[in-house]
C-alpha cells in the first residue's frame, strides 16, 4: 500500500499529513521522535484529495471557524490503544479529561499510565484531541508536538468557547 504526504505550515510548526489507502494515517509534528508513528516509506504529494482535505479542515481549526473534523481516518495500533484513541474523539471541544478518568471510560481505570503511553502513540494529534488529555494533578504532560504546542491548542480552543458563548 502506498503511503503519501505533504508538510504543511500551521501556527504550531509544519505538520506532516500522511494517508494510506483512504483513510489519514498520520498527523507528524516538526520534531516528532522518529519511531513515535511507524509509517515506512512515503512519497509527497501536493494533491492527494485526503491530505488537501484534512489541510483544509486544519486550517478552519487554527482560524477558529472548526470545532468537529470529519476526515476518515485509518489508524493502526492495539485494541487498547484504539480504545483510548476513540475516548479522546469523545472529549468536547475546548475541554479537558485527565488521564485516569479516560482509563475510567475505557474500562481500565488503574491503566492511566498505559492510557498516558497510549495517548502518546496516537498518530492523528490534534483530529484526535489527545492535547485535551492531562494529568490528575491538572497539569499538562507530555505532548509530541512539545508542551507549548499543547497550550496553544488548549488556549485556541478556550478563547473559541469564550466568544462563542
Amino acid at each position: 500500500m502506498i503511503t503519501v504526504s505533504k508538510i504543511i505550515a500551521s501556527p504550531v510548526g509544519a505538520l506532516e499529513l500522511v494517508t494510506r489507502g483512504d483513510g489519514l494515517a498520520a498527523i507528524l509534528w516538526e520534531n516528532d521522535a522518529p519511531n513515535r508513528v511507524r509509517l515506512g516509506e512515503r512519497v509527497e504529494s501536493a494533491n492527494h484529495p485526503i491530505l488537501l482535505e484534512t489541510e483544509r479542515q486544519l486550517a478552519e481549526y487554527f482560524a477558529g471557524e472548526r470545532t468537529e473534523f470529519s476526515i476518515r481516518l485509518d489508524l493502526t495500533g492495539t485494541a487498547f490503544q484504539k480504545a483510548v484513541w476513540q475516548a479522546l474523539l469523545t472529549i468536547p471541544f475546548g475541554e479537558t479529561r485527565t488521564y485516569a478518568a479516560i482509563a475510567r471510560q475505557i474500562g481500565h481505570p488503574k491503566a492511566y499510565r498505559a492510557m498516558g503511553a497510549a495517548n502518546g502513540r496516537n498518530p492523528v494529534s490534534i483530529i484526535v484531541p489527545c492535547h485535551r488529555a492531562i494529568g490528575s494533578d491538572g497539569q499538562l504532560h507530555g505532548f509530541a508536538g512539545g508542551l507549548e504546542a499543547k497550550r496553544y491548542l488548549l488556549a485556541l480552543e478556550r478563547k473559541r468557547m469564550s466568544v462563542a458563548a
